[in-house]
């Protein structure tokens, strides 16, 4: 099983749920202080897109009503991905990443998920090393990529 992550007690009252698209706007608006949009993708439709596939995949934490955390993942039968993991800047260091991953990985486990990628920008040393922290390493592989469908911006 996964040694490398534990659960932790949070010094805040967190809830780990399913995404419900109620929450829609709350995550954009994470993923904007998070600083993980990007002008090529409407984070909106990444949102409707995920619904239709895994949607058992795509976790939020809540704090008191307040979406504070993100995670979406992805299983296709040979690989797991991970997207999306975002923690509040308010509430960070208190060992929420740790837990949004951690049970997205039990989740991508129970589906008979045998490796996880994920892919984090050059020079993003603090989350590099985060990763590195709950047993993530390099694979040293080159990411490629093509857009097939062109996101209008909202």
């Amino acid at each position: 099983m996964i040694n490398h992550l534990r659960a932790t007690t949070f010094t805040i009252p967190m809830h780990i749920r399913l995404f419900r698209p109620s929450d829609t706007q709350a995550v954009i608006e994470l993923w904007l202080a998070c600083e993980l949009t990007r002008p090529w993708n409407n984070p909106a439709l990444d949102i409707q897109r995920k619904c239709a596939v895994n949607d058992e995949l795509f976790l939020v934490a809540e704090d008191n009503g307040d979406i504070v955390g993100s995670v979406m993942g992805g299983y296709e039968g040979h690989r797991g991905w991970i997207n999306y993991l975002a923690v509040s800047p308010n509430v960070r260091q208190q060992g929420l990443g740790r837990t949004l991953m951690l049970d997205v990985e039990q989740r991508l486990l129970r589906l008979g998920c045998p490796k996880i990628n994920l892919q984090v920008r050059k020079g993003n040393d603090a989350v590099i090393a985060f990763y590195e922290a709950i047993g993530f390493s390099n694979d040293n592989c080159v990411s490629f990529g093509k857009r097939l469908i062109v996101d209008e911006q909202s």
